[in-house]
């Protein structure tokens, strides 16, 4: 239990809380980057005890919640293509995309399976080798590295038969978009730790500097998140802006060297599409030229027109700190975990499926 049970501990919940509440003396938005530290945050009540002038608001982070109608098609295109594995985890199979998510083209016959690891795709072509298998590349940086690596064992094992469609995106970028969004009103940030586990702090300073803002990492347990919201309260009272760690136990300012050269080594940055906000510059891993046979796209010449998000969903809105989940109209009603118009009602991350399941928020009645 160690580095969890301590993080749970409901006298030290007690104290950051007193402590919050003795330093709060003005209104202060506190966005938190990840899903995860989303559904911390809700699961655990956090939202209901802090001081009424903080506002968290729910940020980007959930990597099946920002993976746009468009990608989607890809793999439902990809899954209709004869002789093709369509791999990927869980999440992604209930996503919609235009017309139909993956699960549903599974339900029409196509082979789409879930895997909980890029490697199994790889045997799985091994074992396969008159198939085609794909593995939908889903993730922020924390999961790139085994992509990555997956296509590295792939090349050294002489298979063929295995590509990724790859929709990594990256943090910091997705940070300077919405800070420089003119309905901005994000006054602090706090960063995923396990992003940071990889790629460590060096990237956030630019952004601290360039827009004054504090950048607060932390981890996900409830007391991680509480020292998170008093470093960056206490910053914010005091005028300051800087880049601070509360996540010592995992996050080192160099990150994980190793996970950096094997993404290094088969991606390249790239422009990439946000479900609900638009292409950010520079904000995606795609396959680099080097290893352009295992890129679904090159490999199969990928061209379908672009889709359009579902105009009823205001995941936008909710992944840029502009509205809550419950400020959806259709949330709860026309929108729910078994039927969802949006992403972020589908992910285990999802800030409309935390809401859902956890909060007194949410809305039961049909409509």
């Amino acid at each position: 239990m160690k580095y969890l049970s301590e993080y749970r501990d409901p006298e030290l919940v007690k104290q950051y809380l007193e402590q919050i509440h003795q330093v709060t003396t003005k209104p202060w938005k506190i966005m938190e980057i990840c899903g995860g530290q989303t559904h911390s945050l809700v699961k655990n009540g956090i939202l209901d005890m802090l001081p009424e002038k903080i506002t968290m608001v729910h940020g980007p982070g959930c990597p099946v919640c920002v993976t746009p109608v468009s990608i989607i098609d890809e793999a439902i295109w990809l899954a209709r293509q004869p002789n093709t594995i369509i791999c990927s985890f869980g999440d992604m199979l209930r996503v919609p995309g235009s017309h139909k998510s993956l699960l549903e083209a599974k339900a029409e016959g196509a082979d789409v399976r879930i895997l909980y690891s890029p490697l199994e795709a790889v045997e799985l072509a091994k074992q396969n080798p008159d198939k085609e298998v794909v593995f939908f590349a889903v993730g922020f940086e924390t999961t790139a590295p085994a992509n990555a690596l997956s296509i590295v064992h792939a090349a050294k094992s002489g298979v063929h038969n295995y590509s990724i469609l790859a929709s990594h995106v990256l943090v910091p970028p997705a940070m300077e978009a919405i800070l420089g969004d003119p309905e901005n009103q994000i006054d602090a940030f706090l960063a995923a730790g396990h992003v940071c586990t990889i790629m460590g702090t060096e990237e956030y300073y630019p952004v601290v500097e360039k827009y004054q803002t504090p950048v607060v990492i932390t981890g996900f347990e409830p007391v991680d998140l509480l020292q998170g919201i008093l470093m960056a309260v206490q910053q914010l009272e005091n005028g300051e802006y800087k880049l601070e760690n509360q996540y010592t136990r995992y996050v080192q300012r160099e990150g994980n060297r190793m996970a950096q050269q094997t993404m290094e080594e088969v991606f390249a940055v790239s422009d990439r599409m946000w479900r609900g906000i638009g292409t950010i510059p520079q904000s995606g891993y795609e396959v680099n030229d080097r290893y352009k046979q295992y890129n679904s796209r090159v490999k199969f010449n990928i061209d379908i027109p672009t889709a359009q998000e579902n105009p009823s969903c205001i995941s936008g809105d909710i992944m840029k700190g502009l509205k809550k989940p419950f400020q959806c109209p259709n949330f709860g009603t026309h929108c729910k975990p078994e039927h969802p118009l949006g992403a972020p009602m589908v992910s285990s991350e999802g800030a409309c499926a935390a809401y859902y399941h956890y909060s007194s928020a949410t809305v039961t009645t049909e409509s």
